[in-house]
């Protein structure tokens, strides 16, 4: 007998040991999230994915689907609640979009167009860390880090490298890489490793890249973020 779950009022059916949200991307849901990728261990950094089951609030990318669970995922708290996630990130950091060589690429960007945030709300941290262009073709803008450690679970599950780890706590949280110098050109990351590409954001870019494909024909100007993200997950 299949085993179901109901979100939004739709019966959904899972597979034992599938997370809330591999359920729901299955089954063609889409549920905003930064953090989440379907090849590395469920991290719930980014809260995005928060979803009511059974009137508990929970993180969908790490909470398992259980049969008998009501889940919503799209009512006006939660949407409230995620585009207030969304602008504290912008906040938090320095994304100014018109200046950042990812926009139209960028996860965040997106995430935001999708929950029709209109502005920014909170006061801008303008924080000012540091810059990391050592590497010869790999660049780290620490100001647009979401501490989303996809990074770190690339290198460590994908790579199999220990490049990248996040330190300290709160505000003095921050992405770290591992060589006695603190510098990237001293590790052995390499261009083609994932963990080069998989930034939602536009904290590490590909030196020597930038501007190849004009604003306006990259891949959240042409499609939506979450056509994009049941795509490329429902193909894993």
């Amino acid at each position: 007998m299949t085993k179901t779950i109901r979100i939004d009022g739709n019966t959904i059916p899972f597979e034992e040991g599938q997370t809330i949200i591999e359920a729901a991307t299955a089954a063609g849901i889409y549920i905003p999230h930064l953090c989440h990728h379907p090849e590395f261990t469920p991290h719930g950094s980014c809260k995005l994915c928060t979803v009511n089951v059974n009137g508990r609030n929970c993180s969908a990318c790490t909470f398992p689907a259980m049969e008998g669970q009501q889940v919503l995922n799209n009512s006006q708290e939660l949407k409230a609640d995620r585009q207030k996630i969304t602008q504290m990130l912008f906040v938090e950091g320095n994304h100014f979009c018109p200046s950042c060589e990812k926009t139209g690429n960028c996860q965040l960007q997106a995430v935001a167009y999708h929950l029709n945030m209109l502005d920014s709300h909170f006061p801008h941290f303008y924080a000012q860390r540091e810059l990391d262009a050592s590497h010869a073709e790999v660049l780290i803008d620490h100001n647009r880090c979401i501490f989303c450690n996809l990074c770190v679970r690339a290198s460590q599950e994908h790579d199999g490298k220990e490049v990248f780890a996040i330190s300290g706590r709160g505000i003095n949280k921050h992405l770290i890489v591992n060589s006695d110098s603190g510098l990237l050109k001293d590790t052995d990351l390499e261009a083609s490793d994932l963990a080069a590409h998989i930034c939602p954001t536009g904290a590490i870019i590909i030196k020597h890249t930038g501007y190849q494909v004009p604003i306006g024909e990259r891949l959240y100007d042409q499609h939506q973020i979450d056509q994009v993200s049941l795509a490329a997950e429902q193909s894993k």
